[in-house]
């Protein structure tokens, strides 16, 4: 991770992902992505927001609703807080 800045459009982003535009929006109103926005207020997706995309079609693939698809990656990166923190 670490590479945060945005720089993909939704649509470049959707296809990386092999997922629609509807559904990142979605994904986005359910608080599983939070991209960035420009002035003009167009998403912009950075690396690591296309490494979580992938891990939440992967969640789902497993058979996750999106309610636990929210939950494993909100403990994901609580672990992932902890070991930075205790790194330190």
């Amino acid at each position: 991770m670490g590479d945060s800045k945005g720089v993909y459009t939704i649509s470049v982003a959707a296809e990386m992902v092999g997922a629609g535009v509807q559904t990142l929006r979605m994904y986005e109103a359910r608080g599983l992505v939070h991209p960035e926005r420009t002035a003009g207020g167009t998403r912009r997706y950075s690396n690591d927001d296309i490494e979580r995309l992938k891990r939440i079609t992967a969640l789902l693939e497993d058979g996750l609703n999106l309610a636990g698809v929210g939950m494993v990656l909100n403990l994901q990166d609580e672990n992932a807080r902890l070991r930075a923190q205790r790194k330190e």
